[in-house]
């Protein structure tokens, strides 16, 4: 453990940093470049770093309910962007953001936290992995397991990347699988904030969405 210490060289800034880049690139494959699956396996890496993130979050946040009212705004906020992006409608209920999933995960924490007992453990995990379901979020009941994982093994950095390494595996497509890359990041994190940019990070994820669907609304009509 000392020696993962020492080459620790990563804070929250740099993963954050981290993770939105490789959001940037993987939503950019997806809206423009669908055929380059190159830009999907990059992409692959952020939202195992964002899980990693969201526990981090959630464990040094002075006020868990005021973390979870922001993450509700920007849920809202990012619906049209994401439904224009990917959907190319203004708004559809079938698929939600990834901001209800970190929403979920962040609930299913403080709940997890409020009791001792495993047998209301596993009822609060399976009620938010069911919930993300129904809700349609991003990564659905996959994702809300992720960030359970990472939970579990908060104090353990070792162990909490080796499950998010297998959990990469475990999920249902190969292309998954590339997102085992993002062990390297979390191994390097040295648990320290860094650079305060809290909102950035926040109005990245709409404003992307919206910049590349504006994109795409003009390369399509060149097309034409």
């Amino acid at each position: 453990m000392k020696k993962m210490e020492k080459i620790a060289c990563l804070n929250g800034f740099h993963l954050k940093c981290i993770a939105i880049l490789s959001m940037a690139v993987d939503h950019t494959g997806a809206v423009l470049f669908p055929g380059e699956l190159w830009f999907r396996y990059v992409g692959r890496l952020a939202f195992p770093v964002f899980c990693f993130l969201i526990v981090e979050g959630f464990r040094h946040t002075h006020d868990v309910y005021r973390y979870m009212t922001r993450l509700a705004v920007f849920a809202l906020l990012s619906e049209i962007p994401y439904d224009l992006a990917f959907r190319g409608i203004f708004l559809e209920g079938d698929y939600q953001n990834v901001f209800f999933t970190l929403l979920i995960g962040i609930g299913m924490m403080k709940l997890l936290s409020m009791t001792a007992l495993w047998p209301e453990k596993v009822v609060i995990v399976l009620f938010a992995m069911w919930l993300s379901v129904i809700v349609r979020s991003d990564y659905n009941y996959r994702g809300i397991l992720l960030i359970f994982m990472f939970y579990v093994f908060r104090e353990q950095r070792v162990f909490a990347a080796a499950a998010g390494g297998l959990w990469n595996f475990l999920y249902q497509g190969v292309i998954q699988r590339y997102g085992v890359i993002s062990v390297i990041p979390i191994l390097l994190y040295n648990g320290k904030p860094g650079r305060r940019m809290k909102y950035f990070f926040y109005i990245f994820y709409p404003a992307h969405l919206l910049l590349l669907y504006g994109i795409s609304r003009v390369v399509a009509g060149s097309w034409q």
